[in-house]
């Protein structure tokens, strides 16, 4: 046993000193090649702990007919939409080289490849609808630095059965072996972020915290392929990687099932900004045409009790649904402090 601990502790160690080397790494992926829009949010400088809220703010009409978030239709595959070290619109630019998925490639009768698109609503789902008690998410803003704290897992949502059980039936399309293990965490981030003066690129483990208490990952899978496509995830939209950390790849639809208004703060990215879920005059998601490189845009939002006209991140049925590269800076004291810990030492997955 003391051995194991030994292990865990050395893993643990070594996650760490990756994501404190993370900085770096983002500044050297950077690009200039297209420009993002300007502005940055002014918040209060005085200390607060507020719980997800609904905040109300303006969104444009939609020019492209994209399915909304409700899983109808069928969407774009994001498979090959990754480029390292530069940005486009629909594709995230992704830290370090292109990874091959030397495991079997997951996915299910959702996905056509002919067509190059997947089904939402024909997607399995993990069972299980299991809730933590005590989970929490806590926020603050002082002297210009916004305080995080969540142990990680959804406050007030279900998650489901992991380990995948193999008499679950989505154990055919993925046999996620992984535990959820709840780590606490609290990330400081600054509260009135500013666009970098060339967009950078995103790692593959956390790239913001969600109001629910969650981590949110990139789009991609541990192949760099469309993981909200392609990977088996819970009723929510969430599945733990090998540390034991729950994620999501998109914005939960458990969370958009409560952001109904035109604009609605959902979580906050690592360089500091807002994420969104904004609707068009007709209920739908905006769309990636709407957005920039980093699948951003400025528009007026409400920002710490303010009507802010800031940048901000926006959420989208289609790929890569979130966030497709930082537009501002991410310290390393904000990448080292969402480091997955050692869950276990014999738990393999993407």
């Amino acid at each position: 046993m003391s051995d194991k601990r030994s292990q865990i502790s050395h893993i643990a160690a070594t996650r760490r000193l990756i994501f404190a080397g993370l900085a770096a790494i983002l500044a050297s992926c950077g690009t200039s090649t297209v420009s993002l829009g300007t502005g940055s949010g002014t918040s209060s400088s005085t200390s607060q702990t507020v719980s997800p809220a609904t905040t109300q703010g303006t969104a444009s009409s939609s020019t492209t007919a994209v399915n909304s978030a409700n899983g109808s239709g069928s969407l774009p595959l994001g498979d090959g939409k990754v480029l390292y070290g530069s940005g486009a619109v629909g594709y995230v630019d992704s830290c370090g080289t292109l990874r091959t998925n030397n495991r079997k490639v997951h996915g299910g009768p959702w996905i056509n490849t002919a067509t190059n698109t997947w089904t939402p609503s024909a997607k399995i789902a993990v069972q299980g609808s299991n809730y933590y008690p005590n989970a929490y998410f806590h926020m603050s803003v002082s002297n210009g630095v916004r305080t995080i704290a969540t142990d990680s897992v959804p406050v007030g949502m279900p998650v489901g059965n992991f380990p995948i059980s193999p008499s679950d039936p989505a154990y055919q399309y993925d046999t996620n072996p992984n535990h959820i293990s709840p780590n606490a965490i609290s990330v400081s981030l600054p509260a009135s972020p500013i666009v970098a003066s060339s967009p950078s690129c995103l790692p593959q483990g956390a790239i913001g915290v969600l109001t629910n208490g969650v981590m949110l990952f990139n789009a991609l899978d541990a192949g760099s392929l469309d993981a909200v496509a392609h990977e088996t995830q819970d009723v929510c939209g969430g599945h733990p990687d090998h540390f034991g950390t729950y994620h999501y790849h998109n914005i939960s639809s458990c969370i958009l099932n409560n952001a109904k208004g035109s604009s609605t703060l959902v979580g906050y990215a690592l360089d500091g900004f807002g994420i969104y879920v904004e609707r068009n005059s007709d209920g739908s998601l905006v769309t990636n045409s709407q957005l920039d490189q980093c699948h951003g845009r400025v528009s007026p939002v409400q920002w710490d009790g303010k009507t802010v006209n800031m940048y901000h991140y926006d959420a989208t049925a289609e790929y890569p649904y979130t966030i497709g590269c930082f537009a501002g800076t991410v310290s390393s004291a904000a990448a080292t402090s969402i480091g997955d810990p050692a869950a276990s030492l014999n738990q393999q997955h993407g």
